[in-house]
């Protein structure tokens, strides 16, 4: 028989794994919307998500594949709950997110130390040559978490990930 604790660890593994459906170079643990994975004192587990933002268009296929990746396991029982409070911040996001992001060709955010503002960083870092030399064409990019920047050495365009 498997121990709760077991099936948590499971859970948590499955969990941590999920792409982000807009950007799945990143998965949800990257991001930093994975908040919590635990269980009740009833042996029910639990899997707390908050959404980059409370509008997020992906949030529904990401709680989706969230339960996909459970049950395909064999793993029955298990809740997914939205929490909204503390609002998700960029600075949830791992050094290993950030750097997928980048590789992919997304400029990361700066950390803003939980100033809970969006902030759109006038001047990242190109993701193709590294030139701070950029410039904001859009304040809206693929998705609504980003926005559209030049480089003005390289001269490629690239969405930069907003800071929030």
């Amino acid at each position: 028989m498997v121990s709760v604790q077991e099936r948590l660890e499971r859970v948590q593994e499955l969990v941590a794994a999920v792409p982000d459906p807009e950007i799945p170079v990143v998965t949800i643990e990257d991001l930093g919307i994975l908040r919590d994975v635990a269980a009740t004192y009833d042996g029910r587990i639990v899997v707390t998500l908050t959404p980059t933002y409370s509008g997020c268009p992906a949030i529904d296929p990401i709680r989706n594949d969230v339960e996909r990746a459970v049950s395909d396991a064999g793993i029955a029982d298990v809740e997914v709950r939205l929490q909204l409070a503390p609002a998700w911040t960029t600075d949830w996001l791992s050094q290993p997110g950030r750097a997928k992001l980048e590789a992919y060709g997304i400029a990361p955010p700066a950390p803003v130390a939980g100033s809970g503002c969006p902030i759109v960083d006038s001047t990242p870092r190109c993701p193709r040559c590294g030139s701070r030399d950029t410039r904001l064409l859009s304040r809206f990019g693929a998705t609504p978490c980003q926005a559209q920047h030049a480089c003005n050495d390289c001269l490629e365009p690239f969405d930069a990930f907003k800071s929030l």
